[in-house]
């Protein structure tokens, strides 16, 4: 039986550049339901910028098309779904290694999914040559300890 998520959310935006952050801080508003930490919160922020980054810059290359966003909270984690319908990724495992980049010329860093799964605990990538790539990525989210008050005796 898969887990039932307690909410979601769904955003489509076009590929365009200046659209990376806003998709980076309306993930990481959806986030603060679960209360996570700063540091947790940076990891979600970060992980989804490279990801819509990669949508841009590899998935529509020169053309522009549409980016969609789901995300759904668990109990103690979130899943964040980062699709395109662009001109996806021939060979997944190659793409996923570090340094390896296939716009050397755009000075890109071939650390895009690198820096994914270091900052969630679980990436996933999807793509079809000619169809589209989606990257699933989850991250669990410590839940807090609560703070014990000391009873003051009077």
């Amino acid at each position: 039986m898969k887990n039932v998520y307690e909410n979601e959310m769904k955003l489509e935006f076009s590929s365009k550049s200046n659209n990376e952050s806003f998709a980076r801080i309306t993930v990481a508003a959806f986030a603060t339901q679960l209360d996570p930490t700063v540091e947790e919160l940076a990891d979600i922020k970060t992980a989804v910028s490279e990801a819509v980054t990669n949508c841009i810059i590899h998935g529509y290359e020169d053309k522009e098309g549409i980016i969609k966003i789901e995300c759904r909270l668990f109990a103690n984690s979130i899943e964040i779904e980062i699709s395109d319908n662009g001109k996806g990724i021939e060979d997944i495992e190659k793409a996923r290694q570090a340094l390896y980049t296939s716009k050397s010329d755009l000075e890109r860093s071939g650390m895009g999914f690198t820096i994914m799964e270091s900052f969630m605990d679980e990436v996933k990538v999807e793509s079809v040559v000619g169809i589209g790539t989606k990257v699933t990525m989850k991250k669990m989210i410590k839940v807090n300890n609560e703070i014990e008050v000391n009873e003051v005796k009077l």
